[in-house]
């Protein structure tokens, strides 16, 4: 029964990894020789420190189109450890 909430809290554990930038921009602003430098950091700092919107919108398609892959691969491979109970059967 813990299955389900287990795959969910993986599946978002792993969306809010790939989306860290506050962290990074409040303590380091990219860090020493860029050593922080995230890519969520360097997306806000191409639209809204060098207004490059366009550059900005294809880089935020991008980390959409990476989390979506890493979530569809993620589904497709976990139907062997995670149990979901049929209701509809159950109840015949």
């Amino acid at each position: 029964m813990m299955s389900p909430v287990i795959f969910f809290n993986l599946v978002m554990g792993i969306i809010g990894s790939l989306q860290t930038f506050n962290t990074a921009f409040i303590m380091t602003g990219g860090g020493p020789a860029w050593a922080t430098y995230s890519f969520m950091l360097h997306l806000f700092t191409k639209a809204f420190e060098e207004l490059k919107m366009g550059y900005a919108s294809a880089l935020a398609w991008m980390i959409f189109a990476y989390i979506m892959l890493w979530t569809l691969l993620i589904v497709r491979y976990s139907r062997a450890y995670v149990y979901y109970e049929d209701a509809l059967a159950k109840g015949r």
